[in-house]
């Protein structure tokens, strides 16, 4: 069972990252998907996610209109596209999957915003 991210990086002001999150030994349709972030010296927070396999999403105010969350089951991975990347964005950026009882999580990838 595990979740590896994929595609942090290095990004100017202004600029557009997607990360991506690829599952593998479950059944990646069933698990409800989601992003986090965790920055130096804060909590983990929220990002996006799924709020159930129906599609419905949910955004963090601070990435409203910037950040897109989507899914391709057939490639069991989920992405995350981020887009006018502000200095404050940068984290590190963690996968959840989850169906009641079970949780996991990826082991993160670095998003530094910077010029």
């Amino acid at each position: 069972v595990q979740l590896v991210e994929s595609g942090g990086g290095l990004v100017q002001p202004g600029g557009s990252l997607r990360l991506s999150c690829a599952a593998s030994g479950f059944t990646f349709s069933s698990y409800v998907m989601s992003w986090y972030r965790q920055a130096p010296g804060k909590e983990r927070e929220l990002v996006a996610g799924f709020i159930s396999n129906g599609g419905t999403t949910t955004y963090a105010d601070s990435v409203k209109g910037r950040f897109t969350i989507s899914r391709d089951n057939a490639k069991n991975t989920v992405y995350l596209q981020m887009n006018s990347l502000k200095p404050e964005d940068t984290a590190v950026y963690y996968c959840k999957g989850v169906r009641p009882p079970l949780e996991v999580w990826g082991q993160g990838t670095l998003v530094t915003v910077s010029s």
